[in-house]
């Protein structure tokens, strides 16, 4: 399986210089992947096969390193990781590559942002696929404070908090920007109201690993929407669901089933 990083190009939005690749079937049906916070388009869609496995099917496969994270842009500001300022860029990678729509898939942040797009551009979307982020969407997922603590902290020996641990840890091993992430996601975290999520009224999976202890319930947030359907992704945590070949299987299914 050949999992190397594809080339990047580069688009600018809001006075950021953006990073994206776009692989696959160039006739295919687009495909536009959102990464989670503290990933990148590499980490989230190419290692763990996604890449592979979408062109394989004969779609385009289009991600974008979000920014503050990759080869994009990393601005310090918290008001400029809103998750609907982060969906713009989103929905200007449509207009850079000239697409009037595309199927949006992403995971965890990415979920987050890719709703955000939905719900502001609905004729942009074909349809949507939320992997990591259940009710957690509109309820909250916890108090993420301590993980920005954890990312401008001196190293992670000094880190006791264990979800602060966690993603300290992600971010040293991707060699990321960490004051750019902390000030994501102390910007990132806004959540969508649950009449908002009834408003939605395109294809949707939404897809959690049975041992994620951070997205909350896929089938209570699936009950809210009017074409959405929940994916328990058996025992993955939120860091190897991403990657699961069940949550992969089912997208590809979901894909077949509304063309």
């Amino acid at each position: 399986m050949n999992l190397n990083p594809p080339a990047f190009s580069t688009f600018a939005h809001q006075g950021l210089t953006l990073a994206y690749f776009d692989e696959g079937e160039p006739a295919g049906e687009p495909v536009v992947l959102v990464h989670g916070f503290a990933s990148t388009a590499n980490v989230n869609w190419v290692y763990p096969g996604w890449l592979k496995t979408l062109s394989d099917a004969g779609y385009r496969v289009i991600a974008l390193d979000n920014r503050g994270h990759g080869a994009s842009d990393k601005p310090k500001d918290a008001e400029a990781y809103r998750p609907a300022v982060m969906a713009e860029d989103v929905v200007a990678l449509l207009d850079h590559l000239g697409l009037p729509d595309a199927h949006l898939m992403g995971y965890s942040m990415g979920a987050r942002i890719s709703t955000f797009a939905t719900l502001a551009h609905p004729d942009r979307v074909r349809s949507l696929v939320l992997g990591g982020l259940g009710i957690g969407l509109t309820d909250g997922v916890g108090d993420w404070d301590p993980i920005a603590d954890a990312l401008l902290a001196p190293s992670l020996d000094v880190v006791t908090h264990e979800r602060g641990r966690m993603f300290r840890a992600f971010a040293d091993q991707t060699k990321s920007d960490r004051a750019a992430l902390a000030a994501c996601i102390r910007g990132s975290r806004d959540l969508v109201a649950r009449e908002a999520m009834g408003r939605i009224e395109v294809p949707t999976l939404i897809g959690v690993g049975t041992k994620d202890d951070i997205a909350g319930s896929p089938q209570e947030l699936a009950a809210l929407m009017p074409h959405a359907r929940a994916l328990d992704i058996p025992n993955r945590d939120h860091m190897l669901a991403v990657g699961d070949r069940v949550f992969k299987a089912a997208v590809l299914d979901f894909y077949r089933e509304i063309a």
